[in-house]
């Protein structure tokens, strides 16, 4: 059985900057990463590889250059990666994503029974939490979200049981298999690629599956099949805050100074 691992390549968001004119990212300069969430859903797939024999399949949807990525993935142990790299998968939202890489996992479940499919909770570029969601409903399979513990998996009945994270408490969640699900980053504690497994990722195929191997309809992909776009990136403007009193030596003068400027700014009345 298969398990398949969705990952990610997104900007290093802690160097990207927004040009101030054009309200759009500044990539230029800017290194390339595997979604951190994204970690989690590859290590998971690859300890449930360790424990039951299943294999592992990671897909990406992406720029040529999302293959770097899918090669660290095969580094780490994955047994085949696939990226999906067209011009008309580009510009899509997270509609027409879950639209292109549930029908990916459809394909490959025509090769090889499917068993879970594992995303990170969301990502750092869009923080949508929206993608693995959507491809459990194209896909027609059980939806788990939050998960922060996968704790038993029964091949023989087709059923999984995990926890997940909730505000304030933990819930026990059994499922029948094939299932998608997403994974916070309590989950786990990612391995790191040995230098020999690096090699032998370097001379290791990655399937690049475009439309014409997908062969989807357009108007259902990429920019054409998105009902929502992003028209303009921009940093929230930060005023400095201000210091009232010594709350720590004189806590009834700095409360008297709070209330006093808040009345002042009319935020409260007097």
């Amino acid at each position: 059985m298969l398990v398949v691992a969705c990952v990610k390549q997104v900007p290093d968001t802690t160097q990207v900057k927004i040009d101030p004119e054009t309200g759009t990212l500044i990539r230029e300069g800017v290194p390339f990463i595997i979604n951190p969430f994204d970690t989690h859903a590859l290590e998971e797939s690859l300890r449930l590889k360790d424990e039951y024999g299943f294999r592992v399949a990671a897909i990406s949807m992406g720029p040529p250059n999302t293959e770097v990525t899918l090669r660290k993935t095969l580094a780490l142990g994955v047994d085949r990666a696939i990226l999906l790299s067209d011009r008309v998968f580009g510009g899509a939202d997270t509609l027409a994503t879950s639209m292109v890489i549930a029908e990916a996992v459809k394909r490959l479940a025509q090769e090889e029974e499917v068993a879970m499919v594992i995303c990170g909770k969301q990502t750092i570029d869009g923080d949508t939490a929206q993608v693995g969601p959507g491809i459990a409903s194209r896909c027609g399979y059980s939806q788990l979200t939050l998960v922060d513990q996968i704790k038993s998996v029964d091949v023989e009945a087709r059923k999984v049981v995990v926890r997940r994270k909730l505000e304030g408490r933990h819930e026990i969640v059994e499922a029948a298999l094939p299932a998608v699900l997403t994974v916070v980053r309590e989950i786990n504690r990612p391995r790191y690629p040995t230098v020999p497994m690096r090699l032998k990722a370097e001379e290791a195929e990655v399937a690049l599956w475009d439309n014409k191997v997908m062969q989807l309809d357009e108007t259902a992909i990429g920019l054409k099949g998105s009902p929502t776009q992003v028209r303009r990136i921009f940093s929230p403007e930060r005023v400095k805050g201000e210091i009232l009193g010594d709350g720590m030596n004189e806590p009834g003068e700095a409360a008297r100074l709070l209330v006093d400027t808040l009345v002042s700014k009319d935020i409260v009345s007097p």
